[in-house]
């Protein structure tokens, strides 16, 4: 006797979610906040296939997204292709083929599903939904201003107080500064040590220094004069990277760091930001962002509350990443939101939706030969705009209404024989039990 077919698992695909109906409401509710905001500023909805050519990851994601999260196979046509693991290079892409007839500046947005193969754990799965704002042909700090302002108002949106996060910043030209010209490193040993800062937020204190110690390739087997002349610069560079504000870490510079662009524009961008109110942002010398595309300014959101205190969101400038397509540069400033932590955040500040009822009125059948008279009066309810579930169930009247308040639907009404053959309807209120008379609603 054969076995039976193997029955297949319920389960979704480790990593990734399903959305029932309550939890699709809440996606909805963030959704709505990303595009609410977004377009409140003017930007333009796009959007593009899941699928692009591998190459345009390993051009500029970084190293440890292309051969660590990716998820790359051959197709058919002996093609490497990849499942979007974020949206920028698609947008940079999309701007690098129709330049000539685009007008700038481009404001734009997008929702996209991305994939990423990650250990799944608070706030990281396998594939999630994220807002991404891109600002192109602004070459003035003043887009970094724009965009911080966006990301600003999209986490108020989300419910939080400017004392419950912050918006931490750095600039990718004043660290390129640090590693080249303070301290003459090659761009091997720089790009290192940008790794290692990257990082140092999820290290211990002792791991961080020992790492920074061996990329200076300090070792026991060293002459003393050798390795206290590394020893010092290892200090030098940990006593930087530690200082607690702005003006510390400025003061360590040497004495041309005040000429050092840079260090302007974090200023600048500060003072804008102050302008408009928004006063809860600081200097951040360890924040690296691990794209390697980034240019200029580097930002991210950071909550403070100890349940979720961590990066919840973030971005920069990348002024180079066109010119991969062959293409003039043009400035680019953007940044990217999660919709997994931005739930874990209305979750933690308690600002999660309400769970929306599926319709206003439920209409309740007795007789199945009255329901096409049920529907045709629900039709009619819709036409003025009223959200209308009927229940097809041919279940006892009881159990309808049972279930039309289990829902949430606060209205009810009941046709049967008399309801089909005067017109004459009653509508009650589930809570309240308050009726009230609708006539030739059909």
């Amino acid at each position: 006797m054969a076995d039976k077919a193997k029955k297949l698992g319920t389960d979704a695909y480790k990593g990734v979610r399903d959305f029932f109906p309550e939890e699709m409401a809440v996606e909805k509710s963030i959704f709505d906040i990303w595009r609410t905001t977004s377009e409140k500023f003017g930007y333009e909805e796009y959007n593009a296939s899941v699928l692009e050519p591998a190459e345009l990851y390993k051009a500029k994601s970084g190293e440890e997204i292309v051969n660590e999260q990716t998820y790359t196979f051959t197709d058919r046509g002996d093609r490497e292709v990849t499942l979007r693991p974020e949206m920028t290079p698609t947008a940079a892409r999309m701007v690098a083929a129709r330049k000539r007839e685009l007008t700038f500046p481009l404001r734009w947005y997008s929702i996209p599903n991305l994939f990423r193969y990650e250990q799944p754990q608070r706030g990281r799965v396998r594939e999630h939904w994220q807002l991404n704002v891109d600002i192109f042909g602004v070459d003035s700090i003043n887009a970094e201003i724009e965009v911080i302002n966006v990301a600003y108002d999209i986490t108020r949106a989300y419910g939080l107080k400017d004392n419950a996060f912050e918006i931490r910043l750095n600039n990718r030209k004043v660290m390129n500064y640090v590693t080249g010209e303070v301290f003459g490193m090659d761009e091997v040993m720089a790009q290192k040590v940008a790794k290692i800062i990257d990082k140092k937020d999820k290290m211990k204190p002792d791991a961080f220094e020992i790492g920074i110690r061996e990329i200076f390739g300090i070792s026991a087997i060293m002459d003393n004069a050798q390795r206290e002349a590394l020893e010092k610069q290892a200090d030098k560079l940990l006593t930087l990277l530690n200082s607690k504000n702005f003006e510390e870490f400025v003061s360590r510079l040497p004495q041309t760091k005040e000429e050092h662009v840079g260090l302007k524009e974090i200023r600048e961008v500060i003072k804008g930001l102050e302008r408009l109110g928004i006063t809860n942002v600081r200097f951040d010398q360890t924040l690296m962002r691990g794209f390697d595309y980034y240019t200029g300014i580097v930002f991210e959101v950071y909550d403070m509350n100890p349940i979720n205190r961590r990066s919840v969101f973030g971005g920069g400038r990348y002024d180079d990443l066109l010119a991969l397509f062959g293409n003039d540069k043009v400035t680019a400033v953007g940044f990217g939101a999660g919709d997994v932590i931005a739930r874990d955040l209305m979750e933690t500040y308690g600002t999660l939706p309400a769970n929306r009822p599926p319709a206003e009125i439920a209409i309740c059948i007795v007789g199945e030969q009255n329901a096409p008279y049920a529907l045709d009066v629900a039709q009619s309810l819709r036409v003025k705009g009223t959200k209308v579930a009927v229940d097809l169930t041919s279940k006892k009247l009881g159990d309808q209404i049972s279930n039309a308040d289990k829902r949430g639907i606060s209205k009810v009404i009941v046709i049967g024989d008399e309801e089909t053959k005067t017109g004459k309807l009653k509508c009650k209120q589930l809570k309240t039990g308050e009726v009230t008379d609708i006539d030739n609603a059909s």
